[in-house]
């Protein structure tokens, strides 16, 4: 069963662009859905979970598969 609404790829970017390009996305999600995200900067693991902190998103899962780390970021504010 999926546990997410869309998928990103922004593997192979460096900070700032793979929170940039989440957070454009993620605007154009209704309230509620959720957005999986696939990474290889070693920095996402800070900023994404900054990032849902600072803009009040829920981040329902972070883990590392096969060297790219995967966010799931929950739609629960506007920002």
């Amino acid at each position: 069963m999926q546990d997410f609404d869309y998928e990103i790829d922004v593997k192979g970017l460096q900070c700032p662009l793979p929170v940039l390009k989440a957070r454009k996305r993620l605007m154009s999600l209704n309230y509620g859905e959720s957005l999986k995200i696939l990474a290889t900067d070693p920095a996402a693991a800070i900023d994404f979970p900054h990032y849902c902190a600072e803009s009040g998103n829920e981040l329902v899962s972070h883990y590392e598969e096969a060297g790219v780390l995967v966010f799931i970021i929950r739609k629960t504010h506007a920002k």
